[in-house]
C-alpha cells in the first residue's frame, strides 16, 4: 500500500479500530472500518493476526513496540516486513519508523503530548521524522492537534480517550485526518 493510498482511505473512513485483544480484534474484523491498528501480539501469533485482519479485507498496522518477543531494535520491522502482510508499523522510535520506511512499509509515529516540553521536544524531533503519519495521544486536545499540523506538515491521527462522537468531530474539525480508538462504539460512526 502506497501512502497516497492510505491517506484516501483514511479520508473516506476516518475511524481506526485500536485492538488490544481477542474480542476486540473479532469486533474490529466485523465492523466498517479500513483500518486496524494491533496494539498487542506476540511473535507466535503476529502473522496469524495480521492475516486474519487482511482476509477481512482491511489494512493492517503492528504497533511493533508491542509485539512481545520483539526487541526495540531496527530487527523488530524486519521481521513485520518479512513475516507479515501488514500493511505498516506504529512506533514510538524514529529508528524503528526509519527502518521500516526503507523496507517499504508505511509507519506511524506515536507520540505522547504530556506537557508543554513535551510538545516542543515532539516539535523539534519531528521535523526530521521519516514517519508517514504522526498519532497524537491522547487525542482529545484540538489545539495541540492544530499545532502540530502545522508544525509538522504530516497527517495526523488522533488517539487516545476518544470516546463518543463529539470527540471525532471535534478532532476531524481540529485538523487529524483520523481518529483511533478501542472504543468499539466509535467504530460504527
Amino acid at each position: 500500500m502506497e501512502r497516497k493510498q492510505l491517506l484516501e482511505l483514511l479520508e473516506e473512513g476516518p475511524v481506526i479500530a485500536s485492538v488490544k485483544d481477542g474480542r476486540g480484534l473479532a469486533s474490529a474484523l466485523e465492523s466498517n472500518v479500513s483500518v486496524v491498528f494491533l496494539l498487542s501480539s506476540d511473535v507466535l501469533t503476529v502473522e496469524d493476526t495480521v492475516s486474519r485482519v487482511r482476509a477481512a479485507g482491511k489494512r493492517v498496522f503492528v504497533h511493533v513496540d508491542l509485539v512481545e518477543g520483539l526487541a526495540g531494535r531496527e530487527i523488530a520491522a524486519d521481521y513485520i516486513a518479512r513475516h507479515t502482510q501488514a500493511d505498516g508499523i506504529i512506533s514510538t522510535r524514529d529508528s524503528l519508523t526509519r527502518r521500516a520506511k526503507e523496507l517499504g512499509l508505511l509507519s506511524v509515529r506515536r507520540v505522547f503530548l504530556l506537557d508543554s516540553m513535551a510538545l516542543t521536544s515532539i516539535e523539534r524531533h519531528l521535523a526530521q521524522d521519516a514517519s508517514d503519519i504522526i498519532e497524537v495521544l491522547p487525542g482529545l486536545m484540538p489545539k495541540m492537534i492544530q499545532r502540530l499540523t502545522a508544525a509538522t506538515r504530516k497527517p495526523i491521527i488522533a488517539g487516545g480517550l476518544i470516546t463518543d462522537k463529539e470527540d471525532v468531530t471535534r478532532a476531524l474539525s481540529a485538523g487529524a485526518l483520523a481518529v483511533s480508538s478501542t472504543n468499539q462504539a466509535v467504530w460504527s460512526m
